[in-house]
């Protein structure tokens, strides 16, 4: 049990005879188990926040033992590539930079609801339907410059997960003409 003593509350000898006096004590202990008991009941219902992520698959590290994997030729009919730039500024074009194909040419874009989300959903409905299989849908390759932020990168991985675009790839190579793109929405 803990005590608190406040005097010893004797006297020594001879002199007057005096009653003693009692040791006052506060007894700590029940608030000791209170705090102890309020302590554990805040910790337990506390919700504590859960960090939002989003899930990215990556392809494993391949070892140098392993073979290189076959290059795979896609039509450039189901390719649209996403060009991010500085200032929150997006160059998108559907096909082959070379050869786009028809309303694909490079366009300016934001992260708006009518900007790069619009062509995208629209291209993820039509796709399917110009290629006759329901199963080869579009394919997205984004493409951050050096003065995109990591913020547009999870906006536009945010973009891939609205408008449920099947396949996409993040690239860091640039062709020279994609270059010449990246210049011009980086100045």
């Amino acid at each position: 049990m803990a005590e608190l003593n406040t005097g010893d509350g004797g006297g020594g000898k001879g002199g007057k005879v005096r009653s003693k006096k009692q040791n006052s004590k506060v007894d700590l202990t029940a608030m000791v188990d209170l705090a102890f008991l309020l302590i554990t009941f805040f910790m337990l219902t506390t919700t504590l926040s859960k960090p939002q992520s989003m899930p990215l698959g990556l392809p494993a590290k391949p070892k140098p033992t392993d073979p290189k994997p076959p290059v795979v030729k896609t039509d450039q009919r189901r390719t649209v590539t996403i060009i991010m730039g500085a200032n929150d500024q997006i160059k998108w074009y559907h096909g082959l930079l070379a050869t786009p194909e028809v309303g694909g040419a490079p366009t300016n874009a934001d992260y708006s609801k009518d900007g790069i989300r619009k062509e995208l959903l629209k291209r993820v409905k039509s796709i399917p339907e110009v290629m006759g299989d329901k199963n080869k849908g579009l394919i997205v390759i984004i493409k951050p410059t050096k003065k995109s932020t990591y913020k547009n990168l999870v906006d536009i991985l945010d973009e891939m997960a609205i408008c449920k675009v099947p396949t996409y790839a993040i690239v860091n190579e640039f062709t020279p003409e994609e270059n010449k793109l990246a210049e011009d929405i980086n100045k």
